[in-house]
């Protein structure tokens, strides 16, 4: 028994890093999980149904339910056979958690086509096209009469939310996907469905050229540790959260935080005048100085 008993959680890019930690996470809050991961390289090449396979023998020898499950989520039909294959397994969806991802770093002005297409493919057609088919099913459920408590969590990134130099594609896709669940909340939530992105900060290998170090000594405080990512994935996604919706969370460690997004700040009118380009040389640099400086990365 657990926060999450009796659903049923679609995890995609689970067979590895945090979203191992996640799909390992509900199964432990009671859910059933369908495991998705293509099981290919940090880059998105290559695949196996191995990692998928592994994650979901470890959930059945801690006596849980699982699948395993090797859609690509950037391919529209995949993301719907996905959906799918939950329901026809376990009979509902319940909760969906988009974490599938890869990067391709690289500076703008050295970044190929490529290189743009597959990172926004995969992260931000990736959340779309599951949370699509998903939300197609839970409004037929509701306008069928079925009450849902139906989650949806993505996952955003800070270098979305701050911008990090190298990342022009996966920052961009990471802050749509932050704008993307936004309006998902506003959009899915007369069905009964919650949305929310979370944006984390865990050493797995997609961060293990960042500087991040090495685990600390067993049984030593790891803040970095992706599992302690996993405890607001979950709870976001369990029967637990009956209202918060819309919502970016920041966390790492044992730290969480709410993300609070663009903001109106300091503001100038010209008396209902439209405004002469020369005139805005003052005006502009006032109010930026005016303004607070931007967090950033590492605040």
């Amino acid at each position: 028994m657990g926060i999450c008993d009796g659903r049923v959680v679609i995890v995609t890019g689970s067979g590895r890093g945090i979203g191992r930690e996640h799909a390992l996470a509900y199964a432990r809050e009671g859910a059933k999980v369908v495991v998705n991961d293509l099981g290919g390289d940090m880059h998105g090449e290559g695949g196996s149904p191995s990692p998928a396979m592994d994650v979901v023998e470890e959930i059945k020898a801690m006596g849980g339910e699982a699948v395993a499950d090797g859609e690509n989520v950037a391919d529209f039909a995949g993301a719907g056979r996905m959906v799918q294959r939950a329901i026809d397994t376990f009979g509902h969806l319940d909760t969906l958690v988009n974490n599938a991802g890869i990067l391709r770093d690289r500076m703008l002005a050295n970044m190929e086509e490529s290189e743009w297409d597959a990172v926004i493919a995969v992260h931000l057609k990736g959340a779309f096209s599951p949370t699509r088919h998903a939300a197609a099913y839970w409004r037929d459920q509701a306008k069928a009469g079925t009450p849902l408590k139906a989650r949806v969590v993505n996952t955003s990134s800070p270098s979305g939310i701050f911008g990090n130099a190298g990342q022009t594609n996966y920052g961009a896709a990471k802050a749509g996907i932050a704008a993307f669940t936004i309006i998902c909340g506003l959009e899915l939530g007369r069905y009964g469905v919650c949305a929310n992105a979370i944006a984390p900060v865990a050493r797995t290998r997609m961060t293990e050229n960042l500087g991040f170090g090495g685990a600390p000594e067993a049984g030593a405080w790891d803040p970095l540790d992706p599992a302690n990512i996993s405890p607001l994935v979950v709870w976001l996604g369990s029967n637990e959260n009956e209202s918060v919706s819309g919502r970016v969370f920041l966390v790492d460690g044992d730290r969480v935080s709410v993300a609070q997004g663009w903001q109106r700040g300091p503001t100038a009118t010209n008396d209902k005048m439209r405004w002469e380009p020369a005139q805005l040389t003052k005006v502009v640099p006032d109010l930026v100085a005016q303004a607070a400086e931007p967090s950033n990365m590492l605040s």
